[in-house]
């Protein structure tokens, strides 16, 4: 505190009067900017699925993905990729099928086409035909339709000549 000398009306000539220091003011909050969001884990819906369409919920379309797809919900049209589709237990699926590989472990009423595998586990129904190069069929499975297998399928124009 500083004490000058002042003229006060109310004392005499000669008094000191202490006057505070002024007062800083409070210091400025930094602005800083949000730090970037950690990177986001992806789901793990078991082992090796990349997305799953659950029980209760009905599709109806045309769907194509990559990755691995679990259904377990109905599904009604086309299912194309070059990966993986497997087809829960609780699943119906009412579809054209042309996939790498399938795994039935629910119902599917349509033709199922694929490149690498299917397999029919104990509580898979299948109603439709099969093409693929392997094959897999558990004690229980239910398959009514016609069974081709072969190498997996060249390509379009390949034996053109």
């Amino acid at each position: 505190m500083a004490l000058l000398t002042k003229q006060d009306p109310m004392r005499g000539p000669s008094e000191s009067v202490a006057i505070p220091p002024p007062v800083a003011p409070p210091p400025v909050a930094k602005h800083e900017e949000p730090a970037a969001p950690a990177p986001r884990e992806e789901p793990k819906l078991g082992a090796s699925s990349d997305l799953l369409l659950g029980a209760g919920a009905e599709f109806e379309g045309k769907l194509t993905f990559k990755g691995t797809v679990r259904i377990d919900a109905r599904f009604k049209g086309s299912i194309v990729t070059n990966d993986v589709l497997v087809v829960g237990e609780h699943a119906l699926i009412d579809a054209e099928i042309t996939c790498g590989t399938v795994v039935v472990e629910g119902e599917v009423n349509g033709n199922i086409k694929a490149k690498s595998a299917v397999e029919l586990h104990k509580s898979a129904k299948v109603r439709g035909n099969v093409e693929t190069s392997s094959l897999s069929v558990e004690k229980g499975a239910f398959l009514q339709g016609e069974m081709k297998m072969g190498p997996a399928e060249k390509k379009a124009g390949a034996n053109l000549q």
